[in-house]
């Protein structure tokens, strides 16, 4: 089975609340990961809140492009408790 970005939402400053084809949910700070020249604009808060799912690669995805696969997302990720 793909793993795919089912829902993305902007938490705060470089963190994403993400949830998965397969029901998980995790928290991703993304701030360490800002690195290189597609990821230049990202480290502007702002921008980095302009995060939507790609329908087509079925990720998150930034205006300029930037994107980041979701099995690296996963395993980066920090599982959120659901509430009942």
């Amino acid at each position: 089975m793909f793993l795919h970005v089912k829902r993305v939402s902007h938490i705060k400053e470089y963190v994403l609340r993400i949830e998965f084809t397969d029901g998980a949910i995790k928290d991703v700070d993304l701030r360490g990961e800002l690195q290189g020249e597609v990821f230049e604009p990202l480290r502007d808060p702002s921008f980095f809140g302009r995060v939507k799912i790609n329908e087509e690669t079925c990720t998150v995805e930034w205006p300029n492009g930037a994107d980041f696969a979701p099995e690296f997302l996963y395993e980066h990720g920090t599982d959120v408790k659901q509430v009942a």
